[in-house]
């Protein structure tokens, strides 16, 4: 089973940090996920109701993304993070998109929270999982885009197995190759803060809110955490 790793200078950098890794074995993607469905329509309902905005840049749980990015060296208007895309794509269209149950839970748990979010299936990585800055060498293939691949810059935090970068700028953009589908069935899905301090009993209850989404879909479902103070964690 892999573990997960933040890197001392990622820690250092962002004391902190807290991470909700949100793993489920035995996933059943292809049958109805009602409560989902729900989920996302309530959403979208308050939205167009006027009684519920998206968080935006504005807010403190993006700004402090944005202000990590441009820590190391990413222009998060150009280039933002999940949850900040995610957010003003609902705030522009009015609806959410519709990928796949898993990825539509973790989708609906982030933007109601203002926290990224990101998944990998877990039968398609190699070795551990870092969170470290790129050294410059690594390789990403973007999401949708297989036939694509980038350079990190150096310095840039990212998300790597023993083959490759699975997400880039931190929480931007997941790879192809361990995109989760309606036929992955060990998933980890990821939920994070950068001010524990702040933000920390929200997203444990973010985390805790899928988890009983995926728990009705699968075999069984477990959550643990990464913090500077506990930079490991075996799923």
């Amino acid at each position: 089973m892999p573990a997960f790793r933040i890197a001392p200078a990622v820690a250092e950098a962002f004391p902190d940090t807290l991470i909700a890794l949100v793993t489920a074995t035995g996933l059943r993607g292809r049958e109805p996920w009602p409560d989902t469905a729900a989920v996302l329509e309530d959403l979208e309902q308050r939205l167009a109701d006027g009684i519920w905005q998206p968080a935006d840049e504005t807010d403190p749980r993006i700004e402090a993304w944005h202000s990590a990015y441009r820590s190391f060296g990413t222009n998060p208007r150009r280039i933002r993070p999940s949850v900040d895309a995610l957010g003003r794509r609902l705030a522009k269209k009015g609806t959410l998109p519709r990928i796949n149950p898993a990825v539509d839970s973790y989708n609906a748990v982030s933007v109601h929270h203002g926290l990224p979010a990101g998944a990998f299936d877990l039968d398609h990585v190699t070795g551990d999982i870092d969170i470290r800055h790129a050294d410059g060498t690594e390789s990403f293939t973007p999401l949708g885009e297989p036939d694509t691949v980038e350079t990190p810059k150096p310095g840039e935090i990212i998300y790597a197995d023993t083959t490759g970068v699975l997400t880039r700028h931190w929480n931007h953009r997941d790879a192809h190759r361990t995109r989760v589908t309606e036929d992955s069935t060990h998933i980890a899905l990821v939920l994070e803060t950068l001010h524990a301090d702040r933000d920390g009993d929200l997203l444990k209850a973010a985390a805790h809110e899928l988890q009983g989404l995926l728990a009705l879909h699968a075999e069984q479902t477990a959550v643990h955490y990464l913090s500077p103070a506990q930079p490991q964690a075996t799923l």
